[in-house]
């Protein structure tokens, strides 16, 4: 749905993206993944036709960036850093004449206008004007405004900032909704724990793509497959049977717990378990271990510099 093929981005001798090779699949929600001032935001708006490729090239639902841009645009929603709405109309009005922009006839805006206030919580407050809105409530009727054409694909950027935990669960639920309908999402965001939620596959990105993989593959390929075990006290002759056993090559003690590296976790963990007892321990606890995609990012980066 998405493929970029060298795609870079210069402002003066500034290059805030290079030699961008990715692919989006259709109905996937892609996040992508970097610090402030990586080029996720200027990558967005390149794909989304409101800047131009300085070398490379791009498709997004099968039309060429630079080409297409009319088709591309029609075919998209976009969720940008700023709200952008006019304060002094009503969430309806708003709605409204974006829906109009988008050649959508009056029945349709009316039905799509009720249908995404009331998903977005917004719907008791359809007739106040938009300037009385918190920033988190111009959020989620940017939301509403970026679907309202029921795009192909979504482009959001930072979707649940400025939102409390509560409306962010309620935004969070919308995109995976949005999923579920086919749509590909591609989605800029510092959450990582949001991310790690939603995405099928993440990038990591920092002027250029670092790693593109899904969530557990990067924690797999960065720090293996580990399982901890904890007993309720651990001896250096039980910790001797452990390491007895050809599988366990990386084991790793804290107090009366281990941390074991496993190639096969289901098969091999009854095994250590079986040692464990054998040798006299007493097991409190057995659970898989599971690095944080913060952990697997901030890796990812720092390697980058």
């Amino acid at each position: 749905m998405i493929e970029t093929h060298h795609l870079s981005k210069t402002f003066d001798k500034f290059t805030a993206v290079e030699d961008l090779d990715l692919a989006v699949q259709s109905g996937e929600i892609f996040a992508f993944l970097g610090p402030n001032g990586a080029g996720k935001t200027t990558t967005m708006r390149m794909l989304a036709c409101l800047i131009g490729p300085t070398t490379g090239e791009a498709t997004v639902a099968g039309f060429r960036v630079g080409r297409d841009d009319d088709e591309i645009r029609a075919r998209i929603g976009i969720l940008t850093e700023t709200p952008g709405l006019y304060e002094k109309l009503n969430a309806v009005q708003n709605l409204d004449f974006f829906g109009r922009l988008h050649g959508l006839d009056a029945t349709t805006r009316n039905r799509q206008i009720t249908r995404y206030l009331d998903i977005l919580g917004l719907g008791d407050r359809r007739k106040e004007p938009v300037g009385n809105f918190s920033k988190g409530m111009k959020q989620k009727l940017s939301i509403a405004r970026a679907v309202l054409h029921e795009p192909q694909v979504v482009f959001f950027d930072e979707p649940t900032s400025a939102l409390d935990p509560e409306s962010a669960k309620v935004v969070r639920d919308f995109i995976a909704e949005l999923k579920s309908e086919g749509r590909t999402i591609f989605l800029c965001t510092h959450n990582l724990d949001e991310a790690d939620r939603l995405a099928d596959r993440v990038g990591v990105f920092k002027r250029r793509l670092i790693q593109v993989d899904t969530p557990e593959n990067l924690r797999r390929t960065l720090y293996g497959q580990r399982v901890l075990f904890r007993a309720r006290e651990l001896t250096d002759a039980q910790i001797g049977a452990l390491q007895a056993l050809p599988f366990a090559h990386d084991v790793t003690r804290n107090g009366n717990s281990i941390s074991i590296a496993l190639d096969d976790p289901e098969g091999m963990t009854p095994q250590v378990v079986n040692a464990l007892v054998a040798a006299g321990a007493a097991i409190l606890e057995v659970r898989q271990e599971r690095a944080s995609l913060e952990a697997v990012y901030l890796d990812l980066v720092g390697k980058e510099g």
